[in-house]
C-alpha cells in the first residue's frame, strides 16, 4: 500500500482544483461530496499506508517514492518525491484524520454561506499543501508546501472579505509570516550552497560529516530555519498574527490551530534535528523561545473576552511547549504533544463554533453563561477538551504529553530547572484560563438565550474528538517507541533532585491550583475578578496583557508607521521624477525638431548636403 503515498496528496489537490473551477456550477450535495469525501478518502488511504508500514517496515524504517524530476539545470535536479518515516507518518495521520472531522463539521456550519464551494476549495488546498510539506523529501518541495499553507491561511482568514477587518487580519498573517519565510529561504540557500544538495536526508548526513558541533555555518543555517519556524508557528517575536486569524470561519481556525500551519514549524525543526544537534546555541534558542512564548501567551489568554481569542493565545502557548521540548532534546515528547494538542484544540474550536452559532454570533464569554443544560453535548465535549488542555491528572491525553515535556525540561540533555519552572507556571496559567472560560460560559445565569441547536454533522466530530482527547494518552508508550526510530531518544542527564513521578505530582497540583482560583474568581465570587482590575496597577497590567504585551503597538510604530510616513511623503513618487524628466526632454527635442519641418524642399536638400559634408569631414579627419 505504500506505493499509494502520492494519492494521499493528489486527492485533496484534485478536489481543490475541481471545486475552484466548477464549484459555482455544482449542487450543494456534489460540493459536499467532493469537499468532505476527498479528505475522507485521503485519511483512509493514510491509515492503510500506516498499517502496511507498521506490519512490514521498509528497509531503514523509511520509504521514498520518486515521481518525476522537477527541475534539471546545471546539475541541480530536485524532484517531486515523497519520504515516509515514523515522523511524517504520524503527522499525516493526524492531519488527515482531524481535517476530515473539521470538514464534516463545516458542512453544517457553512451550509448557508454564499461561498460554500469556495470555502471547501480553500480548505482542501490547505490540507494538500500541508501534506506536501510533511511528505517532501527535499527542501524545495517542502518550501512549496510551506508557502502553500501560507497562501491558504491568507485566503481563509480573509474568507469573508467584505468586512475590511477580515482583509486586514489576512494581510497581517501573510506579511508577518513572510518575514520568517524569507529567513528560512536564506537558510535553504545557505545549506544548498555549502552542502550541494536539497535532499533532506542527504543534507543531514553531509552536515554531520562536514561541520563540527558549534560550526558557525551550522548555527547560521539552524537559526535561519528557526526564524521560519517561529513565523509559521506564531512564536515570539512573530506571534502577533495568530490571535487576529480568528477573523476567519471557525472551522478555519480549528484547521489552522490544530492540524496545519502552526505545527509546520514544529515539524521543520524535528525534521532537521540533525542540523540543530550541530548547533547547540540554536537548539537552546528554540527552548528559550518556546519557554518565553508559553508564559507570555498564557498571561494574554487570561485577559481575553472573545472565546476564540482565548483559544488562539492558548495555541500560541501550547506550541511554545512543543518548542521547549524540541529545544531541550525531548524530540518525541514534542511530537506526542502535537498529536494530543491536535485532538483537544480542534475539539475546543469546534465547540466554540457551536456556542457562537447558538448565541447568534456572540463571542464574549461575559455575555454567555448557563449553557451546560442548553447545549449538553457542547458542554461535555468542551469540558473534556478543556480538561485535556489544562492537563487533568492521569485521565486526559493532554496531561501525559504536557507532563512529558515538563519532565524533559528538567532532565533532558539541554534541560534546566529554570525551564521546568517555566513549564509549571505555564501549566498553572493554562488551568486558570481554561476553567475561566468553562465557568463563565457554561455555569451561572444565562446571559444570552440560545437561538439554535447543532445537528449531527456538528456534534459527531465533537464526540469523536472528545474520545480521542481522553484515550490519546493511552498510546504514549507505543507512539514514543515508534517515532524514536526517526528521532533521537531523550537522554536523561539532569535527573538529580527530581523524579518523573514527583514532576507529575507537582503538575497535578498546578492544575488544581488553577482550577480552584478560576472557580473562586469566575464562579463562586466573580466580584473578586472585577476588583482585580479596578485599581490602576491591575487595570494597566490587564490592558497590557490583553493587548498581547504591546507587540502590535511596538511593531506599528517601528515598522508600519515609518512605511506609511514614507508613502505619504512620497505620494508623488520621486522615483517617477527621473522618468518624467526623460519624457519631458524627449518632448522638448520633438518640439525643436518640429520647427525644422517647414515643407520647403530646398531647405531639406540643403540640410542633406550640409549633413553629408559634415559626415565626410568627420570620416576623413578623424
Amino acid at each position: 500500500m505504500m506505493e499509494l503515498l502520492w494519492v494521499i496528496v493528489a486527492i485533496p489537490f484534485a478536489s481543490a482544483c475541481v471545486l475552484a473551477v466548477l464549484g459555482s456550477h455544482l449542487s450543494h450535495r456534489v460540493v459536499t461530496a467532493w469537499g468532505v469525501g476527498s479528505i475522507g478518502v485521503s485519511a483512509a488511504i493514510s491509515m492503510l499506508v500506516a498499517a502496511d508500514f507498521v506490519s512490514a517496515p521498509p528497509v531503514g524504517h523509511a520509504y521514498t517514492e520518486f515521481l518525476w524530476t522537477w527541475i534539471s539545470i546545471a546539475g541541480f535536479q530536485p524532484h517531486i518525491g515523497f519520504y515516509l518515516d515514523a515522523l511524517s507518518l504520524v503527522m499525516i495521520l493526524v492531519v488527515t484524520f482531524v481535517s476530515f472531522w473539521i470538514h464534516l463539521y463545516s458542512v453544517e456550519f457553512m451550509r448557508h454561506d454564499d461561498g460554500y464551494s469556495r470555502f471547501f476549495a480553500y480548505m482542501n488546498l490547505f490540507v494538500a499543501s500541508m501534506l506536501t510539506l510533511l511528505l517532501a523529501d527535499n527542501l524545495l518541495l517542502l518550501y512549496l508546501g510551506w508557502e502553500g499553507v501560507g497562501l491558504c491561511s491568507y485566503l481563509l482568514i480573509g474568507f469573508w472579505y467584505r468586512d475590511p477587518a477580515n482583509g486586514l487580519a489576512a494581510r497581517k498573517a501573510f506579511i508577518v509570516t513572510r518575514v520568517g519565510d524569507t529567513a528560512m529561504l536564506l537558510g535553504v540557500f545557505l545549506l544548498f550552497t555549502n552542502l550541494g544538495t536539497m535532499q533532506i536526508q542527504d543534507l543531514m548526513h553531509r552536515a554531520s560529516e562536514q561541520w563540527a558541533v558549534g560550526s558557525p555555518l551550522a548555527i547560521a543555517a539552524a537559526l535561519l530555519l528557526l526564524a521560519g519556524a517561529v513565523g509559521k508557528s506564531a512564536q515570539l517575536p512573530l506571534q502577533v498574527w495568530l490571535p487576529d486569524a480568528m477573523a476567519g470561519p471557525t472551522p478555519t481556525s480549528a484547521l489552522i490551530h490544530a492540524a496545519t500551519m502552526v505545527t509546520a514549524g514544529v515539524y521543520l525543526i524535528a525534521r532537521t534535528h540533525g542540523l540543530f544537534a550541530l548547533a547547540p546555541v540554536a537548539q537552546l534558542t528554540v527552548a528559550a523561545v518556546g519557554a518565553a512564548t508559553l508564559v507570555l501567551a498564557g498571561c494574554s489568554a487570561l485577559t481575553q473576552h472573545d472565546i476564540k481569542r482565548v483559544l488562539a493565545y492558548s495555541t500560541v502557548s501550547q506550541i511554545g511547549y512543543m518548542f521547549l521540548a524540541l529545544g531541550v532534546g525531548a524530540w518525541s515528547a514534542a511530537i506526542f504533544h502535537f498529536v494530543t494538542h491536535a485532538f483537544f484544540k480542534a475539539l475546543l474550536f469546534l465547540g466554540a463554533g457551536v456556542i457562537i452559532e447558538a448565541l447568534h454570533d456572540e463571542h464574549s464569554i461575559f455575555r454567555m453563561g448557563g449553557l451546560r443544560k442548553e447545549l449538553p453535548v457542547a458542554f461535555w465535549t468542551f469540558l473534556i477538551g478543556g480538561c485535556s488542555l489544562a492537563g487533568l491528572p492521569f485521565i486526559t491525553a493532554g496531561f501525559y504529553s504536557k507532563d512529558l515535556i515538563i519532565w524533559g525540561a528538567w532532565s533532558a540533555a539541554q534541560g534546566h530547572p529554570g525551564f521546568w519552572i517555566v513549564g509549571m507556571v505555564g501549566a498553572l496559567l493554562t488551568s486558570l484560563y481554561t476553567f475561566r472560560v468553562i465557568f463563565r460560559v457554561f455555569f451561572g445565569p444565562i446571559q444570552t438565550p440560545v437561538g439554535m441547536h447543532p445537528g449531527y454533522a456538528m456534534t459527531m466530530p465533537l464526540v469523536i474528538l472528545a474520545f480521542c482527547a481522553i484515550v490519546g494518552g493511552a498510546v504514549k508508550d507505543h507512539l514514543l517507541a515508534f517515532v524514536q526510530s526517526t528521532l533521537p531518544v531523550m537522554v536523561e542527564v539532569h535527573a538529580a533532585g527530581m523524579t518523573e513521578t514527583l514532576s507529575e505530582v507537582v503538575a497535578a497540583f498546578a492544575f488544581l491550583i488553577g482550577l480552584c482560583v478560576a472557580y473562586l474568581f469566575h464562579l463562586r465570587k466573580q466580584s473578586l475578578a472585577e476588583q482585580a482590575v479596578t485599581n490602576p496597577a491591575g487595570r494597566a497590567l490587564h490592558a497590557w496583557w490583553c493587548a498581547g504585551w504591546g507587540f502590535d503597538w511596538l511593531y506599528d510604530r517601528v515598522f508600519v508607521q515609518p512605511v506609511l510616513w514614507l508613502a505619504r511623503s512620497n505620494k508623488n513618487d520621486f522615483i517617477d521624477t527621473f522618468y518624467a524628466g526623460i519624457a519631458r526632454l524627449t518632448e522638448t527635442l520633438y518640439r525643436a525638431l518640429q520647427l525644422t519641418q517647414t515643407g520647403l524642399v530646398r531647405w531639406y536638400a540643403a540640410g542633406l548636403a550640409v549633413g553629408s559634408v559634415l559626415f565626410l569631414a568627420i570620416v576623413v579627419f578623424s
